[in-house]
């Protein structure tokens, strides 16, 4: 039986005595697509347009990073650490190899994943996120709304989507698909709010010198850096800097959207992620 984002069933591998939770379908036989999602965020927060989609040329992975939703353990603080254990839980899985696409401080985690087991990795897509030590900007509001212990369809599309009503019909569109699971992932705990608040704050702290984005150097896997043109929760300039300093980058920034432009535009972003992976 093929399965689906909204079939898949949830799946256990343990590593280092943490039980990680994963879904897992697509086409056998390729480079397996590892999927790690922005704050707080579990398997059900993905688009099922983009997540199927994917998977009609490739195997996708959605999983779950250490005390996250219904993964077992206490959760990280450090992009570091979580990057580990994702390289733990894949390994666990028997997979020699895996392109990633992390979202937000998802993204931080692929970064980091990327420079710390470059023999995992194969390719790597950014959304929504930034280098260590970007430009910390954020919209004034976004503290407020950010932190809700539940988000409802106003906050997100407020966070994730552009201005205009064309962009909140998307994002509504968007809200509809992603609430279409009927056994969803339970919610992360206060726990995971504070550890990866934490995470944040410690990645966007300036690194100084003549050259502080130049870790990024070192990341020499082909890169598809996708934003909007007006992230208010991780500064659209951002993914400038990782285009302009990840060696084999290209960057894409969607009109009249923000944090969640992959989510706006699911089409369009499955073209151009597709394009990228095949190439």
């Amino acid at each position: 039986m093929s399965h689906s984002h909204l079939t898949a069933p949830t799946q256990y591998i343990e590593a280092d005595g943490i039980r990680y939770a994963y879904r897992r379908w697509g086409k056998k036989d390729t480079v397996p697509l590892l999927f790690i999602i922005h704050y707080r965020g579990g398997m059900d927060h993905w688009d099922p347009l983009m997540t199927d989609g994917l998977a009609e040329g490739r195997e996708v992975i959605l999983m779950n990073g250490r005390g996250v939703a219904s993964s077992s353990g206490t959760p990280r603080n450090r992009a570091e650490d979580m990057a580990d254990d994702f390289a733990s839980a894949v390994r666990a899985l028997g997979i020699p190899k895996v392109d990633v696409v992390g979202f937000s401080i998802g993204g931080f985690q692929a970064q980091e994943l990327a420079l710390r087991h470059p023999d995992l990795v194969r390719k790597v897509i950014l959304l929504g996120t930034g280098p260590r030590g970007g430009d910390p900007w954020i919209d004034p509001k976004m503290a407020d709304v950010a932190p809700k212990d539940e988000l409802g369809v106003d906050d997100f599309l407020f966070l994730f989507f552009g201005r205009s009503e064309e962009a909140k019909r998307a994002g509504r569109a968007f809200w509809a698909r992603r609430h279409e699971r009927k056994d969803q992932d339970p919610a992360s705990s206060p726990d995971v709010a504070k550890a990866q608040w934490e995470l944040y704050q410690a990645y966007m702290v300036p690194v100084g010198g003549d050259n502080p984005y130049g870790h990024l150097n070192a990341l020499k896997q082909p890169t598809l850096v996708v934003n909007g043109i007006e992230d208010i929760m991780i500064a659209t300039v951002n993914s400038l800097y990782l285009g302009q300093h990840i060696p084999n980058a290209q960057v894409i920034l969607y009109p009249d959207s923000g944090h969640g432009a992959h989510f706006q535009y699911p089409d369009r972003f499955l073209k151009h992620a597709t394009q990228f992976l095949d190439e």
